[in-house]
């Protein structure tokens, strides 16, 4: 157990500068320089106080200096990227493969919180996502590199033909440039099946959460609903349980009649 132990530390630590990413990147300041602070006093976290979930329960979710409270997102976060380091590394063992499929879900989740937050998917990301996902392919992941290259032609193609022919369909516009690079990058990691796969569960999952949203009153019809949250966690799913997935859609396909 102690190597998941430490595992969860690790992931629940990267997590922390994760929130770094999702409050800067949008903003477009530095991810390394200054030190965490508060946004409202701008006072420096100190060492004690920046300790992964634990600080904020200490602090019962309030900044140290100026009593502001802090953000719910922060220890969710944490506990998100340390929860997901440990599945992965639970279904991949401790592999070069299960450390880069980790960082495309420290990625993912720096994505969620960005296009929740700010309604953007940062370029930041995804751009050098794509070209990392290439490497490894090439030399770490088993998928190889042609069929790195055909997920990102269809998971960024798929959601290039979608924002394109949306105005022509709905009368506006559909899928945002961001999406489309995200799907680029998650297939360049995944490769084209599953990144397929991806998509769909997250339009399942963007749909049913939409409609839910509009039937109960809390959005419009005409409102802007962030999804990349919705691809991002079809990616994951893609990505741990994609051949169950595909083997349960072909066993439906050839059911006897």
């Amino acid at each position: 157990m102690v190597p998941y132990v430490i595992l969860l530390l690790f992931g629940a630590v990267i997590g922390s500068f994760l929130n770094v990413c999702i409050y800067r990147l949008p903003r477009e300041e530095s991810v390394a320089w200054p030190a965490s602070h508060c946004p409202a006093c701008r006072q420096p976290v100190a060492v004690y106080d920046n300790i992964p979930i634990v600080s904020y329960l200490l602090l019962r979710g309030r900044c140290r200096s100026c009593q502001v409270p802090i953000s719910i997102q922060y220890p969710l976060v944490e506990a998100a990227n340390a929860i997901g380091y440990l599945l992965i590394f639970l279904m991949f063992d401790f592999t070069a493969e299960a450390f880069v499929y980790a960082a495309l879900l420290s990625a993912l989740i720096v994505i969620t919180g960005t296009d929740l937050s700010h309604t953007m998917i940062p370029d930041a990301v995804t751009l050098p996502g794509i070209a990392v996902g290439l490497v490894c392919a090439a030399v770490v992941l088993p998928i190889g590199l042609v069929d790195s290259l055909l997920g990102i032609l269809v998971g960024g193609g798929i959601l290039w033909f979608l924002a394109w022919v949306s105005p022509y369909v709905f009368g506006k516009e559909g899928m945002g440039g961001g999406d489309i690079k995200l799907m680029a990058m998650v297939g360049a990691f995944i490769g084209w099946k599953p990144v397929l796969l991806a998509i769909m569960i997250g339009s399942f999952l963007g749909s049913l959460v939409g409609v839910g949203l509009i039937a109960a009153g809390i959005t419009r019809r005409d409102q802007y609903i962030p999804f990349g949250p919705f691809l991002a966690a079809g990616s994951l799913l893609a990505l741990l349980f994609h051949q169950p997935f595909l083997n349960w859609y072909w066993s439906l396909i050839n059911l006897p009649q």
